[in-house]
């Protein structure tokens, strides 16, 4: 049995994205973006929370920044 506490979900809001990813805002949404030529589909595709917000999902962004990494590595 799984005794490790289950880790709460975050939603992280633009400001931090950037600043996790070290990509500026108009790259990300660029990178989410199918019609731009700097679209990324492995990109983690944002979460609408209201009416005009989004933001995206802690895990998704961990995983997208692993992946970055594990493919430099390569």
């Amino acid at each position: 049995m799984n005794t490790e506490p289950k880790k709460a979900m975050q939603i992280l809001r633009m400001a931090e994205v950037t600043r996790r990813v070290g990509l500026s805002k108009s790259t990300i949404y660029d990178r989410i973006n199918p019609k731009s030529t700097r679209y990324d589909n492995t990109f983690p595709k944002p979460i609408k929370i209201g009416l005009s917000a989004i933001g995206w999902l802690d895990e998704h962004i961990n995983g997208w920044i692993e992946s970055r990494i594990t493919l430099g590595q390569e």
